[in-house]
């Protein structure tokens, strides 16, 4: 099964991922995504 940042759409082929749950719905993220989402948009 192949994995997909819920964020940017890269795959689990290329980056690690993490779980976690936005808007009720559990998804996965990337590791490069992670910071924005903690942080925020700038």
């Amino acid at each position: 099964m192949e994995l997909k940042c819920f964020v940017c759409g890269t795959t689990d082929k290329t980056r690690v991922f993490f779980d976690c749950y936005h808007e009720g719905e559990k998804k996965m993220t990337c590791v490069r995504c992670l910071p924005s989402l903690i942080h925020g948009q700038h």
